[in-house]
């Protein structure tokens, strides 16, 4: 009995160890990618959609325009894919107010190219996916808020890009320590979400297109 017993101690131990080390891999691997900035040149600049009221792009959204506009004037990109789609009443999806948006900054017309479809974020790469398929490109650098950016790559490459990140690093989601360690637990439940059931879990994650 007292064997028995032993041995089951130990093999609780030892899932809680495996899970606590999958957790943490993963958290460190949420920070980690959200510190890296890759320009490598590509086919486009994905910007990946967040709240926009009546056609204005929120605070949030407009950081990740903002970050898209500058890697496009770098010369990362020659175009700009502004991706999501809309809210049941809502007169504008998110990726026409991100276009929208860029082009009232200067930004050509011609530059900018708007995915409106997809209610999370899973859904707006894989529609973005079909439109990289149409026109021939493969590659792309993601714009996202930095703890959404693993997430979103990965959910990129499943959907069959080639993708690397380049996130903000301004805006709300960003200004506080606080905020940023939320933001890092919830994007990794997020993560964990995804990889075990392949569904989107933006509710967890709380950063994809809210």
């Amino acid at each position: 009995m007292g064997d028995r017993v032993s041995w089951v101690r130990r093999a609780v131990l030892g899932t809680v160890l495996v899970l606590v080390m999958v957790v943490g891999g993963t958290a460190f691997r949420v920070w980690q990618v959200a510190r890296e900035d890759d320009r490598t040149h590509a086919d486009a600049i994905v910007v990946l959609g967040a709240a926009q009221y009546n056609g204005k792009p929120s605070p949030i959204f407009q950081a990740r325009l903002k970050h898209a506009m500058q890697l496009y004037e770098d010369g990362v990109a020659e175009k700009i894919v502004t991706a999501g789609g809309n809210k049941a009443g809502d007169a504008y999806t998110e990726a026409t107010a991100g276009a929208n948006w860029l082009i009232e900054q200067g930004v050509p017309r011609s530059a900018t190219l708007a995915v409106g479809e997809g209610s999370d974020t899973l859904g707006s790469l894989r529609a973005v996916a079909g439109v990289f398929g149409e026109r021939g490109w493969r590659t792309a650098v993601l714009v996202s808020d930095p703890w959404h950016s693993l997430r979103a790559r990965t959910m990129a490459n499943d959907a069959g890009l080639q993708t690397w990140t380049s996130p903000t690093h301004s805006g709300p989601i960003v200004q506080t320590r606080e905020t940023q360690f939320a933001y890092i637990y919830r994007e990794t439940g997020a993560l964990l979400f995804y990889r075990l059931t392949k569904t989107p879990a933006d509710n967890i994650g709380g950063t994809g297109l809210g």
